[in-house]
């Protein structure tokens, strides 16, 4: 499975936020979709990735006024990316490797989605799933060899 038919089931749906945006307000529209990380984009290029443990390390990190900062002041620049093309087997590695819970999917300039390790574990498991059915199917419908005639 390639990172392409993951990107398919799940959809395009991108969630952004400009990086001069408050953190309060990111947080609210995170919060009201139900996401856990939102693409920074700027002139039309994503420019950093904000989740939810960039803004952990901003509350600890000034207390109260967390919300007043800037989306730029925290967010995570130059995120690692993986390619449409990488097998399923190598994104799993590169997240789990660089500790990325949700990874931007580029084709060159162009931002194809994001996938986070909850996608890639529903992938998997709905492609073991279907692999399972066709076996016990295959299983099942194995001609039996009536040698006692």
């Amino acid at each position: 499975m390639q990172v392409h038919e993951i990107l398919r089931i799940k959809g395009t749906v991108l969630y952004t936020v400009a990086p001069q945006q408050n953190l309060g307000n990111a947080v609210v529209t995170m919060t009201d979709l139900d996401v856990g990380s939102l693409v920074v984009m700027e002139s039309g290029h994503m420019v950093g990735l904000l989740s939810f443990r960039e803004v952990l390390r901003a509350v600890r990190g000034t207390g109260a006024n967390w919300q007043a900062l800037s989306v730029a002041d925290v967010m995570q620049r130059d995120p690692q990316t993986a390619h449409p093309d990488m097998e399923v087997d190598e994104l799993r590695r590169l997240m789990l490797e660089n500790r990325c819970r949700y990874l931007p999917i580029m084709e060159g300039d162009t931002l194809m989605g994001v996938l986070s390790f909850h996608d890639v574990a529903r992938a998997m498991l709905e492609e073991q799933s279907f692999e399972n059915r066709m076996l016990k199917s295959y299983i099942r419908d194995w001609p039996m060899d009536d040698t006692s005639g």
